[in-house]
């Protein structure tokens, strides 16, 4: 049994207050894999007072002194990656090949791309030809009260964590407590790394304790929150009486349109990527909109792909797909697959229980639903489980109407050798990614959705920017 009970706080490792264990739970095998503790308002206090402290100092350090740590930072995280993905293989269950290739290396990207978005990012701007002695300064918002997901960990760690410390905010984490592990290694590698005391603190914890402790403290000027949908309203509720800034990553249910000119890999591709990290994406394109010349055979091939779809145990090497997080995720889940079932969906692939010769274990069956109109639950609601719902359409107008007939509007995805008609569908839908025939975003792309998807971005300039206050300046001296 791991025991991590410890917190970082002030740049150091310190015992909770009150002592409150909580079990980390193996989702491959059911069984308790470590120990943390939860903490208190008295371990939030202390840990936001750390912050505070180390602010002053830390937003007014030179530029170059900031890169010099987030690359060292990029160096204790390259060297101690598998660390970090078999933290993330045992505590949410990713399989441990995905972890490497995947879960863990995400926060790879991420730093190399903010420590090249930061070298050309200007904190000091003239205002305009217009006005010579007017400056734009962007200054740092403050302490910053980071709350990360289990289903992503490092990928989330890293998109807030890095451009905080870049733009000179100091920070309070409260990772996931389902899926914990990851992130108490990446505070060894803030330490290891050099990071100044105070500017960077963990406190583990739920959300109703921890969570709500950082969201209504009034010396955290920001809270950046991923995780669902009901959280972030619950979150933004909780931040209105002290008007801190709060970013949100929340849900989605991408649609993603295929035409019946699309490659023919389109279909494949859309089911694979439905089921990678056994649809727990939330940019996962969960409803797939079939033109209907091709909608029988696209039905045939997203089944097969679920049908010939590997579930094993996350520590076993291989190419499948692992088990979801937790029991809660396991029951809701199959609740969904239910009610696809009796709303009158046609099942093609999987359904409800385990695979065949599994009986333990968070494992799910990849499931594949045809015939869903877009008023049923399966259509609606994030499932965050590897099920994927076909609806089909007729014209490009029905399936514009239908892709932006939702609360969510995070990713979409568009399939059509017609580049015109990609042009278009870009614009008009309602989301704040859209990816076209298989292409994923470039390095510094911005990650972020619009309407109960949540606001803000991240990533590249848009994820400095989201941490800064802009402050306008006369009169500057240009001597």
């Amino acid at each position: 049994m791991i025991e991590k009970r410890q917190f970082y706080i002030n740049g150091q490792w310190v015992a909770p207050a009150k002592a409150h264990d909580f079990q980390v739970i193996d989702p491959s095998t059911e069984d308790p894999c470590a120990v943390i503790s939860l903490g208190g308002q008295a371990d939030t206090d202390s840990a936001v007072a750390a912050a505070k402290a180390a602010f002053d100092t830390w937003a007014f350090t030179p530029k170059a002194e900031r890169l010099a740590l987030i690359e060292r930072v990029f160096e204790v995280y390259n060297r101690r990656s598998d660390d970090l993905a078999e933290a993330i293989s045992l505590e949410m269950g990713a399989p441990i090949d995905m972890a490497r290739q995947q879960q863990a290396p995400a926060g790879t990207w991420h730093i190399g791309n903010f420590i090249n978005a930061f070298k050309e990012f200007e904190f000091d701007r003239p205002l305009g030809d217009h006005a010579l002695n007017d400056r734009i300064l962007l200054e740092p918002v403050g302490v910053v009260g980071m709350i990360t997901p289990w289903n992503w960990p490092m990928n989330q760690v890293t998109l807030k964590v890095i451009p905080a410390l870049a733009t000179g905010c100091t920070m309070v984490l409260k990772p996931s407590e389902i899926a914990p592990l990851s992130a108490m290694v990446f505070a060894e590698i803030m330490e290891e790394a050099g990071t100044p005391a105070g500017v960077f603190n963990l406190v583990n914890g739920d959300g109703a304790g921890v969570g709500t402790q950082l969201s209504t403290h009034a010396d955290v000027a920001m809270i950046s929150f991923t995780g669902s949908t009901r959280a972030g309203i619950a979150i933004s509720k909780n931040a209105a009486d002290t008007l801190k800034r709060v970013h949100l990553e929340l849900g989605g249910k991408g649609a993603n349109l295929i035409f019946a000119d699309a490659d023919d890999k389109a279909v494949k591709r859309g089911a694979l990527h439905c089921f990678n990290n056994t649809g727990q994406s939330c940019n996962a394109p969960t409803r797939m909109l079939v033109q209907r010349a091709v909608y029988d055979q696209a039905v045939e091939t997203a089944a097969a792909v679920a049908e010939g779809m590997a579930v094993a145990s996350a520590h076993s090497p291989g190419r499948h797909i692992g088990p979801v997080v937790s029991e809660a995720q396991f029951n809701k889940i199959q609740d969904l697959i239910q009610t696809g079932m009796d709303e009158g969906a046609r099942l093609v692939a999987g359904g409800l229980g385990r695979p065949e010769g599994v009986n333990r274990g968070y494992f799910v069956r990849p499931t594949v639903f045809a015939d869903v109109s877009n008023d049923m639950t399966i259509a609606r609601q994030e499932i965050f489980g590897p099920v994927l719902s076909i609806i089909p359409f007729e014209t490009e107008e029905e399936a514009l109407q239908i892709a932006n007939d939702t609360d969510y509007g995070l990713t979409n995805y568009v399939q059509s050798q017609d580049g015109a008609r990609c042009n278009r569908l870009a614009r008009k839908l309602r989301s704040g990614m859209v990816e076209m025939n298989g292409q994923g975003r470039a390095a510094g792309s911005p990650f972020g959705g619009m309407k109960q998807s949540g606001n803000g971005r991240e990533g590249g300039v848009w994820g400095l920017e989201d941490f800064l206050e802009v402050k306008a300046v006369s009169g500057w001296s240009n001597d």
